[in-house]
C-alpha cells in the first residue's frame, strides 16, 4: 500500500518549457547583476564562498559571476548555483514577472491524494528553496501547504540508489510503500533499485506498455493500489 508519493518537478508536475524558457533564461540574464548588487548579502556571500570551494580557488565577485554563468549554461547541477537561481526566482516571482507552472492534472491529484491522507514531497535538482517558489507562485494558487517535505541535490544525485535509500530514512517509511514519479529512466530505476515503487511520465509521449518502469502520461493515469 502506497503511503506517500515522492515527485520530480521538470516534465512530471511541471512542463520542461517552463524551466528551460522562462526560469533558466531568466536567471541567466539577471545573473550578473543579481550577484553585483547583492554580493554583500550574508545569503549571497556563502554562495560565493560556496562557489570557490567548489572549483577549489579563491574568487573574487566577477570570477565566480563568471563561473556561475559557465556552469548554468552547461547546465550543471551544482548546489551554489541551484541556490543563486531560486534567489534570482524569488525576485522574478515577486515581481509578478512569471507564475510557477503546474500542470492541471498534477494539481487536482495531489490534492486529492493529500485528502485521502497520503503525505506527499518534492525531489527535485532544483533548490528546495526554488521548489517552494514554484508551488506558491501557481495559477491555482499556494500548492505549498500540499507537502509534507522537499529534497534537492543536498540529499544526493537523483540517479544514485543511495539518495533514494536516504529520503526512505527520513520518511520513517518501508521503500516499498513510498511512490515515486518522474520522467527521468535512469532517476526512476535508481528510485526501483533503493525498493521505491515508480511510475515514468510521458507527457510528450505515447505511453510504451513495455518500458521498465509502468508508463503514464497524465497525473489522471496513476493507480495507487500497487
Amino acid at each position: 500500500m502506497i503511503r506517500a508519493i515522492v515527485t520530480d518537478i521538470e516534465g512530471t508536475t511541471s512542463s520542461l518549457s517552463f524551466v528551460k524558457e522562462v526560469l533558466f533564461p531568466y536567471a541567466r540574464v539577471n545573473l550578473a547583476d543579481y550577484v553585483r548588487d547583492n554580493a554583500e548579502e550574508p545569503q549571497v556571500k556563502l554562495l560565493l564562498e560556496a562557489t570557490s570551494k567548489e572549483v577549489g580557488v579563491e574568487l573574487d565577485t566577477e570570477q565566480a559571476i563568471t563561473q556561475l554563468i559557465q556552469w548554468l549554461d552547461e547546465d550543471k547541477k551544482v548546489t551554489p548555483l541551484k541556490s543563486l537561481q531560486g534567489l534570482i526566482w524569488e525576485a522574478g516571482y515577486k515581481k509578478g514577472h512569471f507564475k510557477g507552472h503546474v500542470y492541471s492534472d498534477a494539481a487536482e491529484n495531489l490534492k486529492a491524494w493529500r485528502v485521502v491522507g497520503l503525505s506527499l514531497y518534492i525531489y527535485s535538482s532544483g533548490s528546495v528553496y526554488a521548489q517552494k517558489l514554484l508551488f506558491e507562485h501557481t495559477e491555482f494558487g499556494d500548492l505549498t501547504p500540499l507537502f509534507s517535505g522537499y529534497f534537492d541535490t543536498h540529499i544526493g544525485g537523483k540517479k544514485e540508489r543511495e539518495s533514494y535509500c536516504k529520503i526512505a530514512n527520513q520518511l520513517g517509511i518501508p521503500a516499498d510503500q513510498v511512490l515515486f514519479l518522474s520522467d527521468i529512466k535512469e532517476e526512476l530505476d535508481a528510485a526501483k533499485a533503493a525498493g521505491f515503487e515508480t511510475v515514468w511520465l510521458t507527457r510528450d509521449s505515447l505511453p510504451d506498455p513495455t518500458a521498465e518502469h509502468l508508463q503514464v502520461s497524465s497525473f489522471d493515469f496513476i493507480n495507487l493500489e500497487m
